[in-house]
């Protein structure tokens, strides 16, 4: 007997495919996930200290050197003295990329007609808001989590 599909099973596919198509769109580049995510940060955000890119982005010090590096050296990227405070640099997208950038926005914003596209019209504020609502639950239920896991933690290093 077969379980039933359950909305978890449906979200996790739908990861599942947006990891595909992403890889698929970003073989033979020098893109990553990763990579990608600075640029997206830095569309939204514009020039950032490399300190502030890992606080927005969660990662360590180190690791946002390395994506920062590995940007720069492919040309999306271009690091700049800080304008106030000369122990800083600014990193911030490269023409070429910031075109890109502009692409896979039209890109995405094509996409997400087209998959909306696939619920009637009249469901469509409802779906919205059900997709927002579940997005806004699983935050709150991973915060939580990482909370609970952060207390812990300090709780043994006492």
């Amino acid at each position: 007997m077969d379980a039933p599909v359950t909305v978890l099973d449906r979200l996790l596919e739908i990861s599942d495919l947006f990891q595909r198509d992403l890889a698929r769109e970003f073989a033979g580049s020098s893109l990553t996930p990763a990579r990608t995510r600075v640029l997206w940060d830095l569309v939204h955000s514009g020039p950032s200290t490399q300190h502030a890119l890992a606080t927005r982005l969660e990662v360590s010090p180190r690791n946002i050197t390395g994506l920062v590096d590995a940007l720069e050296a492919s040309g999306y990227v271009r690091r700049e003295p800080h304008p106030d405070d000369r122990r800083a640099v600014l990193v911030s997208l490269t023409a070429s990329a910031a075109e890109l950038m502009h692409e896979m926005q039209r890109d995405h914003a094509e996409l997400s007609d087209t998959l909306l596209g696939a619920v009637a019209p009249a469901d469509r504020d409802a779906f919205l808001r059900g997709v927002g609502a579940v997005a806004d639950r699983l935050r709150d239920l991973v915060e939580a989590a990482e909370a609970g896991r952060s207390a812990a933690r300090a709780g043994v290093d006492r």
